[in-house]
């Protein structure tokens, strides 16, 4: 909802190509949290009509507009697939609420389950701050930094990251 539209804009206009994504995490994380015109709320907090950031997309030209769900992790990794593939402008709406805004909050916390462990290092790639490599290989979960998103557990094809209620 920033620089950004002005790029785009100018990619459909000129008939470039390319898949551009668009993070939707209903804030604006770059400079510090703040409502935008896509939240439906205004600096000060009064509520809005959101502008729908698909049909912006749209009203410019783009003709592939694909909303995903980022904690869908499987579902997103086509998408992205088949949207590069395109020899056109595409957007893909990467949707999903940032961990940090003020009174979000997942019902469970993730745990590891060692003795499940493949020591692939792939619950490792979101980089969060709760995970941990040991020495042997496993991982290790700071119950008091992880969040609950499941980003960890959504990756490990091994079952060794496991949800428990907090």
């Amino acid at each position: 909802m920033h620089t950004g539209v002005n790029s785009l804009i100018n990619m459909v206009y000129n008939q470039g190509t390319g898949t551009v994504i668009i993070m939707d995490n209903s804030t604006t994380g770059m400079t510090g949290h703040q409502d935008h015109a896509a939240t439906g709320k205004t600096l000060d907090g009064r509520e809005v009509p959101a502008v729908s950031i698909y049909k912006l997309c749209e009203s410019i030209g783009v003709k592939n507009v694909t909303e995903v769900d980022v904690f869908d992790l499987e579902r997103f990794e086509q998408v992205v697939k088949e949207e590069v593939a395109k020899d056109e402008v595409s957007v893909i709406i990467a949707c999903g609420p940032c961990a940090l805004l003020k009174g979000m909050k997942f019902p469970n916390k993730c745990v590891p389950v060692p003795e499940k462990c493949k020591k692939c290092g792939a619950c490792l790639k979101p980089g969060c701050p709760a995970l941990t490599k040991n020495e042997d290989g496993t991982i290790s979960i700071d119950e008091t930094m992880c969040n609950g998103c499941g980003l960890c557990k959504g990756l490990c094809k091994f079952g060794a990251i496991e949800t428990v209620e907090k």
